[in-house]
């Protein structure tokens, strides 16, 4: 509904705009769409999992173990969202070939042409967006005292899609929340497999208390006691 409703208002006037934005804005918004690309987020979590599967784990001590499987958990996740959405984006681009913005000026803001297998025709929905959206759902069920300022973050990333002059503010709409859905649903799959998350009265996942990817040397209390800190994703527990 919100796709539709951000189509009717805004999807004309942005075709509209598409090459009169002033240049310096575009070339700032240039440089941070790039941040959309799942490459950002892939390559790192590649790296994880090779580092791990070449880790002698038996090696390690029992904490070691803990925060390595955490990692390899995490980027697994990430690797895992971040490809099915890219699955489902592509063939909703390709099979609704909608015509991008540079193509305004001479078939409107609603030209389809299906199945049409080119770039000027895979507008809808926003890749980009798509993996802002991944990246959001995860960091809303991992860190959610933050999710203001993470939404704010992602969504300023997506939108620069709109002013290079790539898709329309509908695409990245529809491809935003598709990015956070998938995340979400397969937070959902983990739950069930155990790694991570675990359910919750209301059904949505949260973070596990043994959930940490980064801990801090013990420091001493009042009482000379030490006591563990940590700076780790999922800092808002609940009781299991």
């Amino acid at each position: 509904m919100l796709t539709i409703a951000v189509s009717i208002r805004f999807d004309d006037a942005a075709g509209a705009m598409v090459r009169q934005w002033p240049p310096g804005f575009k070339r700032f918004t240039e440089f941070f769409t790039v941040f959309g690309l799942g490459g950002w987020y892939l390559i790192p979590s590649a790296l994880v999992l090779l580092a791990a599967n070449l880790t002698d784990w038996r090696s390690l001590s029992r904490r070691a173990r803990m925060t390595l499987y955490n990692w390899t958990s995490f980027a697994f996740i990430v690797v895992g969202s971040i490809a099915a959405s890219a699955v489902v984006v592509n063939v909703l681009k390709y099979g609704v070939g909608r015509a991008r913005p540079m193509n305004f000026s001479k078939l409107g803001d609603l030209s389809l042409h299906p199945f049409a297998m080119e770039a000027s025709f895979a507008s809808f929905p926003s890749g980009h967006a798509t993996t802002m959206g991944v990246i959001f759902g995860l960091a809303l069920l991992m860190l959610p005292q933050r999710k203001w300022m993470l939404l704010a973050a992602t969504l300023a990333i997506a939108s620069t899609r709109i002013f290079v002059g790539a898709h329309y503010p509908s695409d990245t709409v529809a491809g935003f929340g598709l990015g956070c859905a998938v995340a979400i649903a397969t937070a959902l799959v983990f739950t069930r497999l155990g790694f991570i998350f675990r359910h919750t009265t209301n059904g949505l996942p949260v973070p596990k208390t043994t959930f940490r990817l980064f801990r801090r040397a013990r420091k001493p209390d009042r009482n000379g006691a030490s006591r563990q800190t940590n700076l780790g994703i999922g800092a808002t527990r609940a009781n299991p």
